[in-house]
């Protein structure tokens, strides 16, 4: 049972296209074919030294043998039995990676009742998930929470739907994110404003990047795939921006903010003098 442990943990290690193990440690694969072909040439050593051959031959010998022996028998035999030690800083390290805590962003139905958000801290806790952001949006009777996870490399994505499951009235979706989701929102909203002031054309990649969304081109008529909500942002100047996610509905706060951001790019452009040109970011 052991042995069929160790193996399939350093098939882990193995490379996706060639199959074929990283190359161990120096010091680790000398100590290892030390320990091999010492006992090996001292016994041909010994055989070869009694015999009545002579120095030449003798030395002949020795050599063809030892080196066939390594060869043949002696660095298979180190790689196939002591595989695992010859591995182990590379399966530490890999284990370290594996435990470390991923980022998850998730986002909930609560209902409008008292305790509906401390079902939800109190399952993830048994599960020793720590909630590192929240978001709230109102919705018809009830709330949209989005929040950013730290869980436990060890945990998979089916144990997190089921602790949220557990405990809110719905699980939008989980996916997993970047530390750049934590970024402190009134930030992020100023530097996307920062964005719309400098080019007012960059207004449907800006309010994408901020819903986390696709752009449908304008000249397409698509029929986005069941689960894909679609927010229309209506323009004065580009005609309406059209918005799709998979799976994901956009929530009234998120189509305030397109629209908000749609309003500041209306001002400066229709603002703007017909001769000026549009200014271009760096």
């Amino acid at each position: 049972m052991k042995q069929t442990l160790n193996h399939s943990t350093t098939a882990e290690l193995r490379c996706d296209s060639c199959g074929v193990l990283p190359e161990p440690g120096r010091t680790r694969l000398t100590l290892a074919n030390v320990a091999v072909v010492l006992p090996i040439e001292l016994a041909v050593h010994a055989l070869v030294v009694n015999t009545e051959l002579s120095y030449g031959l003798k030395v002949a010998v020795l050599a063809v043998t030892a080196t066939a022996l390594v060869i043949w028998i002696a660095e298979p035999s180190v790689m196939r039995l002591l595989r695992s030690w010859l591995h182990a800083p590379a399966l530490r390290h890999r284990g370290r990676l594996a435990a470390a805590p991923a980022l998850w962003r998730v986002r909930v139905v609560l209902a409008d009742r008292p305790g509906a958000l401390k079902r939800i801290t109190h399952q993830l806790t048994r599960l020793n998930i720590n909630i590192l952001g929240i978001h709230v949006h109102p919705t018809a009777g009830g709330s949209l929470d989005e929040l950013v996870l730290s869980v436990p490399g060890q945990l998979t994505k089916e144990d997190v739907l089921e602790a949220l499951n557990a405990a809110s009235s719905g699980v939008i979706g989980v996916w997993p994110t970047t530390p750049l989701v934590l970024a402190d929102g009134q930030t992020r909203a100023l530097s996307l404003a920062i964005s719309i002031a400098r080019n007012p054309d960059m207004l449907p990649w800006v309010i994408a990047d901020m819903l986390r969304a696709d752009v449908v081109p304008p000249h397409r008529q698509v029929v986005p795939p069941a689960g894909s909500p679609v927010l229309k942002v209506p323009t004065a100047w580009k005609g309406p921006l059209l918005f799709r996610r998979d799976g994901e509905p956009f929530t009234p706060a998120e189509s305030a903010r397109a629209h908000r951001l749609a309003e500041l790019a209306e001002i400066l452009e229709l603002g703007r003098p017909a001769h000026a040109p549009t200014r271009q970011t760096a």
